[in-house]
């Protein structure tokens, strides 16, 4: 039951807070309070259906060469048959265990990939997403240490830096320092220089935003001589044919799930994913599903550590996230135990070799030169001879859909994404398009 707060209450509450209002609390734009909606009149259903079908007409069918974090690929038709199934859909948070060993026992198996995928030692149950998640792996660096600076690759995911601003807004002693990546990869000298006796974390991405790769041990090296930890951003898809995060000594390893088993849809949602060493477990935030045995000695599934809100005091929550991606992380794990790890490591190599098709066909092509030369997986920074926006533009025309960088350096630059999805005649479609502009 909900019993709403007394208008008196409300006002000693914002008083002690030292607030006038809750608007002054939540500090919301003007622009978004109170929209005024001028809806049009009701529909009908046939004319309600009409009206939907002819506003899907307008999409456009292109090719689809636009990575950046959300990825395009093959979703085996048995991932949604089984996840679709109304034991799952309609199964709720399990906070009786007795009554839900079906969710704890897929959240344990997923569990279980997620650590066999990035060898490390522990996984939640997932997050939001993986912007989520690495803004809360770099707040329990920051409990670990008791240290109060970030430091960030610049080749970080933009999205992901905005919303650890976010989540630090109101940490204003936490100083967040970013370490330039003037050939698409860190500098070293200058992660050496950053890294000092006050940083908590350093956070790496690999392969980081243009699709380079960095090395990750020495990264790792120069974070733990300076006694900070190291967060790892990794594409979980890339682990078929490159180094783990445990592999290289990550303390914690975050990332997007959505291209194990899970469709675009407009961006989200997302499945983040967690893991950490054994060591830092208890200040993994969400939760953790274990397996032990009943009073009859038979395998069950039980919530064996809830370091959030709901479950203990919010004052010594790891984290106030209330929910997870459960359903996502079931189409994960069903992804992942569809292809196992040879199916894995295929679907990496397509990745891996038709990027690289595409890298040289565009390279013998007049007007283009990748920006940087380091390896990559399946992403790389193409610059072009005219402004990148208005290249996305004649490639739409063509029936291809690629994606300008922003920022500034970048503005004759284009981010390729190339996945298994596409074949060899769709890779040269896209080089023969560009060829033409």
């Amino acid at each position: 039951m909900f019993i709403p707060h007394t208008a008196q209450e409300q006002k000693e509450m914002l008083a002690r807070i030292g607030v006038s209002s809750v608007r002054e609390l939540l500090e919301i734009p003007a622009g978004l309070l109170y929209p005024k909606l001028n809806l049009p009149a009701a529909l009908t259903e046939p004319e309600l259906t009409a009206h939907i079908k002819a506003l899907g007409a307008e999409n456009k069918p292109l090719k689809n060469f636009i990575g950046a974090g959300i990825y395009e690929h093959f979703i085996p038709a048995a991932v949604n048959a089984l996840s679709s199934r109304g034991e799952f859909l309609t199964a709720y948070t399990p906070y009786q265990a007795e009554a839900s060993q079906g969710t704890l026992q897929t959240i344990y198996e997923f569990q279980s990939c997620i650590c066999a995928l990035t060898d490390m030692d522990v996984s939640n149950a997932s997050h939001y997403d993986g912007a989520t998640a690495m803004a809360e792996a770099v707040l329990a660096t920051m409990r670990i240490t008791g240290r109060q600076k970030v430091v960030l690759s610049g080749a970080l995911h933009p999205q992901y830096v905005e919303v650890l601003h976010t989540y630090l807004r109101h940490f204003p002693k936490v100083r967040v320092e970013t370490v330039p990546c003037p050939q698409g990869t860190l500098d070293l000298a200058a992660l050496k220089a950053a890294a000092d006796s006050d940083t908590a974390c350093f956070v790496l991405a690999d392969p980081n935003f243009y699709g380079q790769l960095e090395d990750a041990q020495a990264v790792a090296d120069v974070t733990h001589a300076a006694g900070a930890l190291l967060v790892s951003v990794f594409n979980p898809i890339s682990l078929g044919v490159l180094h783990t995060p445990g592999s290289y000594g990550a303390d914690f390893a975050v990332a997007e799930g959505q291209p194990l088993g899970n469709a675009m849809n407009f961006g989200g949602p997302g499945l983040g994913l967690f893991t950490c060493k054994e060591a830092y477990k208890r200040q993994m935030p969400g939760r953790i599903v274990g397996m032990a045995k009943d009073k009859d000695g038979r395998r069950s599934f039980v919530l064996t550590l809830q370091a959030r809100e709901q479950h203990i005091r919010r004052e010594k929550a790891a984290s106030n996230i209330c929910s997870n991606e459960a359903l996502c992380a079931l189409n994960a794990l069903i992804y992942l135990t569809l292809l196992g790890p040879q199916g894995l490591k295929e679907v990496a190599q397509l990745n891996l070799e038709r990027a690289h098709q595409l890298a040289q066909a565009v390279q013998a092509l007049p007007g283009y030169q990748l920006k940087f030369n380091g390896p990559f997986f399946n992403e790389f920074v193409l610059q072009c001879a005219k402004p990148a926006k208005q290249v996305v533009k004649k490639l739409e025309k063509k029936g291809f859909a690629a994606y300008a960088l922003p920022g500034k350096g970048f503005e004759n630059c284009l981010l390729v994404c190339v996945t298994e999805t596409k074949t060899a005649q769709d890779v040269a479609d896209f080089a023969a398009a560009l060829g033409g502009i």
